[in-house]
């Protein structure tokens, strides 16, 4: 069963590990396993496997190399690796070596996700189909609000003909001309789309293919990138668009117990740019996020390098309450774990809860792990798990159990030692929601009406928005198809049901269902002004939505299938109704979105509004159906319904638990997984012609003389804050450039489908409108030209500064970098001409990327900040950097009003100092390529400081 193509030395250590991992961690195995089977005394040698077994002695302290078996991409991250490996193919090509040697040879897996945006919902065109975002140009480039007259239609009104109407301005009749009609509206109304992938008409009808035609206009270019890359790279695997999110398509398709390969089996394991990777932890398979950079150097065949973690037991003791979701389970671990102060580690579950936990219930729950800055969150495969994978064969089932990689909690206990222990009681979760602004701010439903009002009251800050108390009460009428509407503080504007993350558990998109389905047998209805959507993770939950008979209620409700990608979590959520938003602005209003997905900081999913709320999907539909977050659901009724207008409470209409489990063994059976490999299987990748991409040179590092500092930031500076990645607002520096290129707003797209383009995403780097500059004062993408003292677009300023050659730093707080992977975080802030960020803290995660762009992170020393030390930000900066560097070595940084004070330099490991030193870890891997001419391999020499 066990073949190692290799030297008698790792047999004899495979051997070894058969004999002495007992008490290690499950998820240590793993690293164990992969150490043994690519010991090849370069990469890996047999010190790093001597490392891993002792791993209780070595944890923090050991530095171990990690070899994935594949590698994940999002298309926002997978274009700048797949234009980076283009250029390099460029670059080796100009140094007289084979272009066609530079392949990933890491398995790897590029899933076109994150293009889709909402212009169509509900019953008809809610607004312009437009890439840019927002409204229209002129007046004269409205689009016509009727479904395009080339699709089928399936009858009703647009306005009235089912619960949840369109908007205002989908209210009047289709016009009987398409005169003054824009070009992309004319082009979906009278020509058949092809889709760039299988050079097909689309076929699929209703509101998801409207928003798929859309998002083949818009990003034509791209996915035709896309397609020439499946063809001309070896070991790279594109899924189109519209086939489902990246972290679903991981878990439903590409995920296995174990791989075999040249007659090797061994476990399954990865690393993706997405955040969200580590949803299959969830499933026995160890992976985590990474970025851009550092997933280029494994698709390059160099391992993952980081230190030996320490891994934290969490013993699940206890019954699940039967009104709970698992949405309030993964919150309640989320909550105990974020206390517990387990950054940076592993989590591995144990205990007799966990075989309560369905797989579904455990991806759940290890999707949400960097909300409380773990690593992973491991449940190791055991009997739950393999029935999950219902093609798995015994000697599957053997071969985990022979590496110690099975656990079973009818058997007694294994001895495994943890780094530290956590117990908690699963009973004593119930049900919340998060907000208004931050994904750990937890409040309990039974609570939800109070705090909201507190957070009115609160002066401004993580959760308070500081309205007067006179101003509390306002009520701001207004006009809705005809119909006069009120909102207050508190109105529910946004409501989207999304099943993707911590919401792809089956039960609780089902019991949303059968919410819906009770709901409207009892008469109730959702306001039409609410912008309602239904995005689906995979086509998988449309099946079992509809096989299980709710999704008809869905609709009925104004939740539609709005598509198959992330749209409200990355800010796509179309503009809500001109008279909602003058509501809104007039009243100085709070107002409300609710979405079950895991990603809702301030002014993510729309401008003005101001509270945001994660919430599971039934309550989702619950609160949309209110119309309100300011209501007690145990006192006051969802509303009235029947033409008796009898009250009607959520108790009233919450589906049993057992009614929930019982739907989803009728429905959610092996077959929803058929669909989803059908449609994999029919991707077609014709032939396209060549791409060029010539690279820009990357210096190697210097000292820092006499800096300017180009923002002056404080806490929690996030990735969103960074590089955004939802619509290019139309008065931004990128706007500004695209319109240079003679292109018009409704072709600027958004900076997510722009990351393959240079020019743009730089412009786009900290261009948040909800970026708080101290050398400004107040929220905005802007910032102090020191030297002239005006204020300016922050690229305009860097611009300026790198046209008179002054290096540049960034001054921060704590949490610098936290939130979402993307690799443009670091590329953006080093094409301004940023050389070091000194901040108090960074994410683990951005901290790596800004070393694999060449940019130092450096930190202030503990109990030191930018306040401490009396810095304004207007200083200039120096830093010197010796001969040989060293791992969290201390630096000295000097001022230009002749103060001094100490940095650590967040190099973890001796691999950051070489990556670092080389300028970047992409010119580190080309320089190697071009030294050994072939694939790069580094030998031990190579492991060692640069000279």
């Amino acid at each position: 069963m066990f073949v190692f193509s290799g030297n008698s030395r790792r047999i004899s250590l495979f051997f070894f590990w058969l004999c002495f991992p007992d008490r290690l961690p499950l998820s240590i195995r793993v690293f164990l396993e992969a150490a043994i089977r690519n010991c090849d005394g370069f990469y890996t040698t047999e010190g790093d496997v001597e490392n891993i077994l002792d791993w209780q002695q070595q944890q923090d302290k050991a530095e171990v190399p990690f070899t994935p078996a594949r590698v994940l991409l999002q298309d926002f991250t997978g274009i700048p690796a797949m234009v980076d490996l283009a250029a390099m193919r460029d670059a080796v090509a100009k140094h007289g070596e084979d272009p066609s040697l530079v392949n990933p040879k890491c398995p790897t897996d590029l899933i076109v996700d994150h293009s889709l945006q909402i212009d169509f919902s509900k019953c008809a065109i809610q607004n312009a189909p437009n890439p840019g975002g927002g409204e229209s140009a002129t007046p004269s480039l409205a689009p016509p609000r009727s479904v395009p007259s080339r699709l089928p239609s399936r009858g009703g009104s647009h306005c009235g003909g089912q619960q949840g109407s369109c908007s205002k301005a989908a209210c009047s009749d289709p016009p009987a001309s398409s005169g003054g009609r824009p070009a992309a509206v004319q082009q979906i109304e009278n020509t058949p789309l092809l889709c760039p992938f299988h050079l097909k008409p689309v076929s699929e009808t209703e509101t998801a293919v409207k928003n798929q035609e859309m998002e083949l206009i818009r990003n034509k270019e791209r996915l035709q990138f896309f397609k020439w890359c499946s063809k001309a790279f070896k070991n790279v695997n594109v899924v189109p668009p519209d086939v489902g999110a990246v972290h679903q398509v991981n878990l439903e398709y590409l995920s296995r117990v174990a791989q075999v390969s040249d007659g090797v089996i061994y476990p399954d394991s990865v690393v993706g740019t997405d955040s969200h990777t580590t949803m299959i932890n969830g499933l026995g398979i160890l992976g985590w996020g990474v970025g851009g950079i550092e997933s280029e150097a494994v698709m390059l065949g160099q391992p993952v390098s980081l230190t030996l973690p320490q891994v934290v037991g969490c013993k699940l003791v206890g019954s699940i309450n039967p009104l709970s979701t698992s949405i309030d389970i993964v919150l309640g671990i989320t909550k105990h774990l974020r206390q517990a102060g387990i950054a940076g580690r592993f989590v591995e579950f144990f205990g007799p809860g966990v075989s309560q936990l369905s797989a579904p219930d455990r991806t759940t729950i290890a999707n949400m792990c960097p909300e409380y800055n773990a690593t992973v969150s491991f449940f190791p495969i055991d009997r739950v798990t393999l029935k999950h994978f219902k093609k798995t064969s015994e000697p599957l089932s053997s071969y985990m159990k022979a590496v110690k990689l099975f656990r079973s909690y009818e058997e007694p206990p294994e001895d495994v030692q943890y780094s530290e222990v956590i117990e908690i009681n699963l009973s004593s979760m119930v049900p919340h929601v998060s907000g208004p602004k931050r994904p750990q701010d937890r409040v309990a439903v039974s609570n939800m009406k109070a705090d909201f009002q507190s957070c009115l009251e609160e002066k401004v800050g993580f959760k308070g928005f500081h309205i007067s108390k006179e101003k509390q009460e306002t009520r701001v009428p207004f006009l809705h198809c005809g119909q006069e509407y009120q909102l207050v503080h508190g109105s529910v504007v946004i409501a989207a049901v999304i099943s993707c993350t911590n919401n792809c558990n089956p039960s609780v998109m089902l019991t949303a269902g059968l919410l819906a389905k009770k709901a409207v047998e009892a008469g109730l209805t959702v306001k039409p002004y609410i912008r309602t959507s239904l995005a689906p993770g995979s086509g998988m939950v449309t099946h079992y939505l509809n096989s299980s008979g709710v999704l008809p209620y869905f609709s009925q409700l104004g939740f539609q299938v709005i598509g198959y990608g992330c749209a409200t979590c990355v800010g796509n959520t179309a503009p809500l109704p001109d008279a909602v938003v003058d509501a809104i602005k007039q009243g100085d209003l709070v107002t409300c979105g609710l979405l079950s997905g895991n990603r809702h900081f301030e002014g993510r999913l729309c401008d003005c509004v101001r509270a945001n709320y994660l919430a599971s999907p039934p309550l989702v539909v619950a609160y949309a159906i209110a119309g309100t977050v300011g209501i007690d659901f145990e006192k006051e009724p969802l509303g009235k319904g029947g033409d008796l207008g009898k009250e009607v409470y959520l108790s009233d209409i919450w589906p049993s638990r057992e009614e929930v489990q019982q739907t989803e063994e009728d429905t959610v059976i092996s077959s929803v997984f058929k669909d989803l490999r059908g449609r994999m299987e029919e991707s077609k990748f014709p032939k396209v012609s060549k791409f060029h991409v010539y690279p820009k040179e990357l210096p190697a590092p210097q000292s820092i003389e006499n800096a300017h500092a180009l923002l002056f930031l404080g806490d929690k500076v996030s990735t969103d804050h960074i590089s955004p990645a939802g619509s290019i607002a139309r008065a931004s520096t990128a706007a500004k450039y695209l319109q240079s290129r003679r292109l018009t707003p409704r072709e600027f797209n958004s900076y997510g489908a722009r990351r393959g383009n240079d020019a743009v995403m730089t412009r786009g780097t900290f261009a948040s409108i909800k970026l708080l500059n101290r050398f400004i004062g107040k929220p905005s993408p802007k910032t102090l030209h020191i030297p002239s003292g005006q204020t300016l677009d922050v690229f305009e300023a860097a611009d300026r500064y790198q046209r008179d050659g002054v290096p540049l730093v960034i001054l921060a707080g704590k949490e610098y970098g936290s939130g979402n992977s993307r690799d443009w975080v670091a590329k953006g802030p080093y094409l301004l001409g940023v050389r070091a960020v000194i901040a108090e803290s960074f994410e683990k995660l951005h901290k790596s990327q800004l070393v694999g762009m060449g940019i130092m992170p450096l930190q202030f020393l503990p109990g030191q900040s930018a306040d401490s030390l009396e810095l304004s930000g207007k200083e200039r900066f120096s830093i010197v950097l010796p001969e040989s560097l060293s791992p969290r070595q201390q630096l000295t940084v000097k001022t230009s009003k002749g103060t001094s004070f100490s940095v650590t330099a967040l190099f973890d490991s001796q691999i950051d100092v070489i990556i670092f030193q080389h300028g970047g870890l992409l010119r580190y891997v080309a320089q190697t390529f071009l030294r050994s001419g072939s694939q790069p391999r580094a030998g031990a020499a190579e492991r060692a400081p640069c000279p």
